[in-house]
């Protein structure tokens, strides 16, 4: 009797865990069908050929950089003006 009941209560919970399985594996299935596909969500923002800007923000955010550790005194004002000038070289 012990043994119908313990069988009883694996399958079930076996089945249990299947149907869990089974419902996120769908529910994957229908978030990827419903996401935007990569090469569409390119295509709906204009760009940038330039690039300008990309390398403007990058060259501001550097020398913003190198100009907190100037005022908190890792740098020397030398070692910055060498630091700055490199970068605006490039």
């Amino acid at each position: 009797m012990e043994k119908l009941i313990f069988l009883i209560l694996a399958v079930s919970i076996l089945i249990f865990v299947l149907y869990l399985g089974a419902t996120a594996i769908m529910t994957g299935f229908k978030a990827k069908g419903n996401a935007p596909n990569k090469d569409e969500s390119r295509d709906n923002y204009p760009q940038d050929t330039s690039g300008s800007s990309d390398s403007n923000t990058n060259l501001s955010d550097e020398i913003a950089k190198l100009n907190e550790l100037l005022k908190s005194g890792v740098l020397t004002q030398e070692e910055f003006d060498k630091a700055k000038q490199k970068l605006l070289d490039n």
